[in-house]
């Protein structure tokens, strides 16, 4: 490996890599603000300069500099450091010093760099230019005074998000950052500009002036707004949710969120169940948890477990369904369902039948892509930023069957449905021959294609072609089920499926005499004819509204939970405050109802409750590991495979900011969303 000196310290390196790279690289500090690690070098901002020999004898931006073998590189001489003295002035000619009304304050990059790298004073007098502030939507705040033009957000919505929303026009004084038109940014990932602004320039509008970051504790936990279980920091004052913002992790979403994730936390605060509920003529009313497990007590004994069913939704915590199973079982009930919306998955087929088997950064690995039934723009935000990034990186093959539309990347629209799968399988689609032609073939199957009564022949069919073109193998399983519950691995995990006999969840709508829902809000509830319906839930949302007795719960943000990503990797949330009023954590809710029913579980606490979990499901006790499926299974599956009717596959995410009922008690999700549903009319106009 090449060697180069920094500051007189030998340091081996990479080929490839920066000078400001292979400073790091030797513990040595040098400042920036265009210089991001995970969006291209701009070089602009000149904060990094530094002195290098050989080499000309004047300052050189190390962020852009190729380092060599041989190199010597100097970030502490008194060269050097009057080069970055020296930018900061420039940086601060113009910038309007606001920083006790600025919300960077804390979290300033300027400020930070000014302290450590800049002048104690300025020598400059003149009158400091103006930019107008821009309007570019609800979630991101803009003060364009503060804005040093070091282009990370350009960069970032033009690379990452895959749309070029902001760029730089004009010259020289008159430069600055717009999105030309001045309307609404559209990327479901815009609210990442905030975190990487170096100053003041663009911030979280929704935060505006409510909270200084050193007001606030900080909670690291576990994204549950979509399937990718996303590393977030939530940041609290009090009681109260302030923010969320994301953490790094290279493996499942980098450093990266969705919108829906950053700027959900207004939506756990209002429209929340802080006490219990019993309908009585007619209407429901407030009651006492006596009161409510006594009407429970008294619907369950008046029937036979075979009439007592349980719906998991979307956002539960495994701990929670392995109660509710439990208790449900304790009945003589079989019938426990996860999937809302009728999934064809089913755990007895084994687990690689129902997992991202590749893994979210497998995506990066992959040379064809096949999507099946999804838009991963809606359904998995971040997740689409790496097959962007993947095709960034060698412009590699992807087809497309299903609704299409726009997906921040270029693909080839195969069809609509069963027919061109069928097609597929048969080798009829010339697509077939690229999925072939690669080394590591990926298809990626969604849940509109996994639903109605094709579904598990649609599940066997892709596992067919999957063999068929080698996506399957020892060294590679490029056979990926994208989940759009952060609830639905954890809960197959469970075996909270229908048993032996038992029924599924859209027809225990019609079926039973008593019906848990444990917040499942996403049930066709016009059918419903269940004649006892028992909601244990956290917001008054669709389920609330037809229940007969109301549980309330606790967030993903008011509870220690375990959950399952769509790749099969074991997460644990970590509570951040606590749920308002009578509320409790759902498992402690199940539990208590169980003692009063005469089926008293045997854990009196969250740690006996993991106890039990781990001793009957090992796999969940390995944090942060994924037990991966066997490639045996995909072939089972591909048994499977049987003759489909003629069907189009349809997302299952028709508006991706309320997908469920913490996005639709959100006040900044409905803006929003409203403002998404303008813009595609104006668009089919």
């Amino acid at each position: 490996m090449p060697i180069a000196k920094v500051n007189g310290v030998e340091v081996e390196f990479e080929p490839g890599m920066t000078v400001l790279q292979v400073a790091e690289r030797a513990g040595q500090e040098i400042p920036r603000f265009c210089y991001h690690e995970r969006l291209s070098i701009a070089g602009n901002c000149r904060m990094c300069l530094v002195e290098v020999k050989p080499g000309p004898p004047k300052p050189q931006a190390s962020c852009a500099l190729p380092a060599a073998d041989g190199q010597e590189i100097f970030t502490d001489t008194e060269k050097a450091l009057k080069f970055q003295r020296s930018v900061m002035e420039f940086l601060l000619i113009n910038h309007p010093l606001d920083c006790p009304i600025c919300d960077q304050g804390g979290e300033c990059d300027l400020q930070d760099q000014a302290i450590a790298f800049g002048m104690d004073s300025s020598r400059y007098t003149e009158n400091k230019r103006a930019v107008e502030d821009k309007y570019i939507g609800p979630l991101v705040k803009t003060v364009m005074n503060r804005c040093i033009h070091c282009t990370r957000c350009v960069r970032f919505t033009t690379e990452v998000a895959g749309i070029a929303e902001l760029g730089l026009i004009g010259r020289g004084e008159d430069a600055e950052i717009t999105t030309y038109l001045e309307q609404a940014m559209t990327s479901e990932l815009q609210g990442n500009v905030v975190d990487l602004c170096p100053v003041g320039a663009l911030t979280s509008k929704p935060f505006a002036f409510t909270a200084r970051p050193w007001e606030l504790n900080k909670t690291e936990s576990i994204d549950v707004m979509d399937a990718l279980g996303s590393a977030i920091r939530v940041d609290t004052r009090g009681r109260e949710v302030m923010r969320i913002m994301p953490r790094i992790n290279d493996e499942v979403n980098e450093e990266w969120i969705s919108d829906k994730s950053r700027f959900i936390w207004d939506g756990l605060k209002t429209q929340r169940l802080d006490r219990p509920y019993v309908r009585r003529d007619g209407r429901l009313q407030a009651a006492t948890w006596g009161e409510a497990f006594a009407a429970i007590k008294s619907a369950v004994a008046t029937t036979s477990g075979a009439k007592i069913g349980a719906i998991a939704g979307d956002l539960a915590s495994v701990e929670e369904m392995y109660a509710l199973k439990a208790l449900i079982n304790s009945l003589g009930s079989t019938n426990t369902d996860c999937c809302q919306d009728g999934a064809a998955l089913d755990p007895s087929l084994g687990r690689a039948s129902y997992l991202f088997n590749s893994t979210i950064e497998g995506i990066e690995l992959a040379d064809a892509i096949l999507i099946v039934g999804a838009n991963p723009r809606y359904e998995a935000a971040v997740l689409n930023a790496r097959i962007r990034k993947a095709w960034r990186r060698s412009a590699l093959p992807i087809g497309v069957i299903g609704e299409g539309g726009e997906m921040r990347y270029p693909y080839e629209h195969l069809g609509a449905g069963t027919d061109t799968l069928s097609e597929l399988v048969s080798g009829k689609n010339a697509f077939v021959e690229k999925l072939k032609a690669a080394k590591n073939p990926l298809i990626i199957i969604g849940q509109g294609a996994l639903v109605g009564a094709e579904g598990l022949a649609v599940l066997g069919n892709a596992a067919k072609l999957a063999s068929a073109v080698g996506a399957v193998s020892d060294e590679w399983n490029g056979f990926a089920v994208l989940h759009t519950a952060a609830s639905r691995v954890g809960g197959l995990d469970l075996g909270f499926v229908p048993g032996e006999g038992g029924v599924a969840a859209a027809d225990m709508l019609t079926s039973m005499d008593v019906l848990f829902l444990l917040g499942a809000d996403e049930l066709d509830f016009t059918r419903k004819s269940a004649k006892f319906t028992v909601y244990i839930g956290s917001h008054g949302d669709n389920g609330a509204h037809h229940a007969d007795v109301i549980l309330p719960g606790a967030t993903y943000t008011e509870k220690s939970g375990t959950w399952v990503n769509t790749e099969g990797r074991v997460q644990m949330g970590n509570r951040a405050g606590f749920a308002p009023g009578d509320a409790r954590e759902d498992w402690a809710i199940i539990r208590a109802l169980s003692d009063v029913l005469g089926k008293k579980l045997p854990f009196d606490s969250l740690g006996a409750l993991r106890a039990r979990l781990y001793a009957d499901y090992p796999h969940f006790a390995a944090l942060d590991e994924i037990a991966p499926g066997a490639g045996a299974e995909i072939a089972a599956v591909a048994k499977k495979a049987g003759k489909m009717t003629k069907s189009a596959f349809a997302s299952p995410v028709k508006d991706f900011y309320l997908t469920n009922p913490i996005a639709r008690a959100s006040a900044v999700m409905a803006e929003c969303s409203a403002l998404a549903r303008n813009n595609f009319q104006a668009a089919a106009e």
